[in-house]
């Protein structure tokens, strides 16, 4: 089946046909031991006759649990970021596999990337940060089925994501994207007026600007519906996660920035919207958890039974809208002027965002100065080359000086706070 209209095919699209026939699905879990990796393992255990493990990859900072899962998966290989704890994770799998041979063993910044390209069906990006890029592209090149987690692939290298996948390769597995996904599958692109990507507000929600100077980080730690890593939580908290969610939309649906909106949304039911040109509009809607955008990553076309919760619609509940306040969180405002600037300049705000993000969680930085010191680099960068050039090296040397210079401008800022 075609894409939407004439348009170029978006890399997620709900009206490409699927071979449903090859059975149980071999799938290669990048990020293991996060949130989103250990969701989509417990998934993959309820399911066996749909889906098996074959290779996990994790940072190393978890290596009990990454051992767990390798023998409890009987996966053919582990790859593990960190070289330091390879004898430590040898040392681990050898006391539960005894006398059974152990999975293939790799190591280093390069380990997940391999395991990318290695034989399955399907790679499950769960990978936090700029780092998950490189296993983005690998899997593409080697046409494996991309479920997407890792949002930053597409932030910081939009363009080389586009330019290798083909229509249907990726399949988006933030809860706003596989609303999205679902719900366009109900329309042609021509029929499309805008998507509506909501945001919770985070735990910040309601409070002006000034209000926000003092917050803590036990206090942006606190997301009031959802379970997540510490990164993606103040992200949350930001809105930095919603200005990212508005740029991956206009990559991977091809719809204008002009036409995707975000709207407050606290209690996280509805997940994202399509609104169509006859005025209807689709709303994709569970209880806030992750089982179903995971299952829709590593099973579509199928649905797997009861991957998520569902509503009680015999109980009363009330699901409220809001207007985002963006002069309490400038983050989607200046995620869209960096997405139309293209080229290295969605990399050098992300970058620049997870070193602020560093800053704050060791409290070196005030909550307010996260996006201050983002938005002081991102004016600094200037304008980018064309986004239509750019390569690997590019967006590698820009994240460089991005976090270079944005630690500078936050340890500036402490200084001053403390003269």
């Amino acid at each position: 089946m075609g894409g939407m209209s004439d348009r170029p095919s978006p890399l997620a699209d709900p009206h490409i046909a699927f071979d449903v026939s090859e059975g149980r699905r071999d799938i290669v879990v990048l990020g293991s031991t996060g949130s989103i990796g250990t969701q989509a393992i417990d998934l993959v255990l309820r399911n066996p006759d749909r889906f098996r493990v074959t290779a996990l990859a994790a940072s190393g900072g978890r290596v009990a649990l990454l051992a767990e899962q390798a023998h409890r998966l009987k996966v053919a290989a582990v790859a593990v970021a960190r070289e330091d704890v390879v004898e430590e994770l040898r040392t681990a799998l050898k006391a539960l596999y005894g006398s059974e041979p152990l999975p293939e063993l790799l190591a280093g910044p390069d380990a997940a990337t391999q395991l990318a390209a290695s034989p399955c069906h399907t790679v499950l990006n769960g990978i936090t940060g700029s780092i998950g890029l490189a296993p983005t592209l690998a899997a593409l090149e080697a046409g494996r089925t991309l479920a997407l987690a890792n949002k930053e692939s597409l932030i910081v290298g939009g363009p080389l994501v586009k330019a290798l996948a083909k229509p249907g390769q990726i399949i988006p597995v933030d809860s706003e994207h596989a609303a999205l996904f679902q719900a366009l599958a109900a329309g042609t692109r021509a029929d499309v007026r805008k998507l509506v990507v909501t945001a919770s507000g985070g735990p910040f929600r309601g409070r002006t600007r000034a209000q926000l100077a003092h917050v803590t980080r036990e206090d942006a730690l606190a997301h009031p519906t959802w379970a997540m890593g510490p990164v993606i939580t103040v992200n949350s908290a930001t809105l930095v996660n919603k200005g990212l969610e508005v740029i991956e939309a206009h990559l991977l649906y091809d719809i204008p920035f002009d036409r995707i909106e975000v709207v407050v949304h606290p209690q996280s039911y509805v997940h994202s919207m399509v609104e169509f040109t006859d005025g209807s509009t689709l709303a994709q809607a569970t209880p806030p958890d992750m089982g179903g955008p995971i299952a829709i990553g590593i099973g579509w076309p199928e649905r797997v039974p009861d991957a998520a919760p569902a509503f009680d619609w015999s109980k009363a509940s009330t699901w409220e809208f809001f207007p985002l306040d963006t002069e309490a969180f400038p983050s989607v405002g200046l995620a869209r002027h960096v997405g139309e600037l293209g080229g290295t300049a969605p990399a050098v705000f992300n970058a620049a965002n997870e070193e602020c993000v560093e800053a704050f969680l060791d409290g070196r930085l005030p909550f307010n100065g996260i996006m201050d010191t983002v938005t002081a680099v991102v004016a600094e960068h200037g304008v980018p080359a064309a986004g239509t050039s750019l390569t690997v090296p590019d967006v590698l040397e820009a994240e460089t000086w991005a976090r270079a210079r944005a630690r500078e401008l936050a340890a500036k800022a402490t200084a001053e706070a403390r003269a």
